[in-house]
Parts: structure tokens; C-alpha cells; sequence
């Protein structure tokens, strides 16, 4: 199979994109993990829904906060698609 450049690279910028976008959540997610699994230690409470509900709470908190600069990069993203396939589209 022969792909073409292009679209090749197209799909790996998309990936490098779910990446960044994910990355923030992800690792806060993580760090209030951490820092609840380490006072659940300390106070040898092991409830579980005392590690996740924070972990909810954190990523969409930080969803929420970084939703404008994540619209973002999809708008650049999808703004690059499209400038790529205008040649293959036709009008009239």
C-alpha cells in the first residue's frame, strides 16, 4: 500500500493532538491520585470511593478550565484538514 505524505502526516498530528489534549487531565487526574493514596496510607482509611470521586471532580474541573485552549487546538487541527483536501475537492 502507497500512502500518500500528506495523510500520513495528518493522522500522526492527530495523535500528537489526543496527546496534548489528554496529557492535563490525565496528570492531574494522577497527582490527586498520589496525593490521596498517600494520606489514605498515612490514616490507613481504604475506601475507595475516597480516591475516586476526587479524581472525577479534579479532571473535570481542569476539562473545564482548559476547554477554550483544547477548542483550540482542535479548530487548528481541523482548519489543516480541510486546507488539505480543498485540492481534491471540486466545486460546480
Amino acid at each position: 500500500m502507497n500512502y500518500d505524505q500528506a495523510s500520513v502526516e495528518l493522522v500522526r498530528q492527530a495523535l500528537i493532538i489526543t496527546l496534548k489534549i489528554a496529557a492535563p487531565v490525565l496528570a492531574a487526574g494522577m497527582l490527586i491520585g498520589l496525593v490521596i493514596s498517600v494520606l489514605q496510607s498515612v490514616t490507613s482509611i481504604q475506601d475507595q470511593t475516597i480516591a475516586t470521586v476526587p479524581k472525577i471532580v479534579v479532571m473535570v474541573v481542569v476539562a473545564v478550565v482548559l476547554a477554550s485552549w483544547i477548542a483550540q487546538r482542535l479548530i487548528e487541527y481541523c482548519i489543516a484538514l480541510f486546507n488539505l483536501s480543498a485540492p481534491y475537492t471540486h466545486s460546480g
